[in-house]
């Protein structure tokens, strides 16, 4: 049942179930905005940030206008649905430092050890690969960077467990929906 309504182990969601959470985020947004979602994460200007499971891009607003005109925010999701979100978002509010990028869920054709922020909310718990994807986002990172990853609808201990057993980041905080990590040289 949680595969079906929340994509637990999915990867990449249907259609249909893109769409249906399109209108559900629209409708929560209306009741509560997103905005502030981000402001745990200490986004800086001029800082270069990774939206990963960009979904229907609803924080490349906050993202981009937190980075300002010297930073950069990548949107990267797996879904083609949510790429063409984002440049609808990037349309909407004129967000010219957003970069929306259609990956495999594997790699990410960027260059590596680039981003000071990286966060992936509500989306973790659709990926397979817990490990692939950890490393991945390690080797985006600087090594100073930062990683928020909401455990979405999984329970804390199974994030942590993820996080830990990949052996590409160091928990260094935990807070009420999300951890912060620091990735670890590999």
């Amino acid at each position: 049942m949680k595969k079906i309504l929340f994509g637990n182990g999915m990867d990449r969601m249907p259609n249909w179930a893109f769409k249906m959470m399109s209108l559900v985020f629209k409708v929560t947004d209306i009741l509560k905005s997103p905005t502030g979602k981000l402001d745990p994460f200490n986004i800086q200007e001029g800082q270069i940030v990774i939206d990963y499971g960009c979904g229907t891009g609803r924080y490349l607003k906050q993202a981009s206008q937190s980075v300002g005109e010297h930073g950069l925010v990548y949107a990267i999701d797996i879904h083609e649905l949510a790429i063409e979100s984002a440049f609808r978002q990037i349309k909407r509010f004129n967000l010219k430092n957003v970069m929306p990028i259609l990956t495999d869920g594997k790699n990410v054709n960027l260059s590596s050890h680039l981003a000071d922020v990286l966060y992936a909310l509500d989306m973790f718990h659709m990926v397979i690969d817990t490990k692939g994807f950890l490393k991945e986002l390690n080797r985006l990172a600087k090594p100073e960077g930062l990683l928020y990853l909401e455990d979405g609808h999984q329970p804390r201990s199974l994030t942590r467990q993820k996080v830990l057993e990949s052996g590409c980041w160091d928990i260094i905080g935990e807070h009420k929906s999300f951890i912060s990590c620091r990735p670890r040289s590999i």
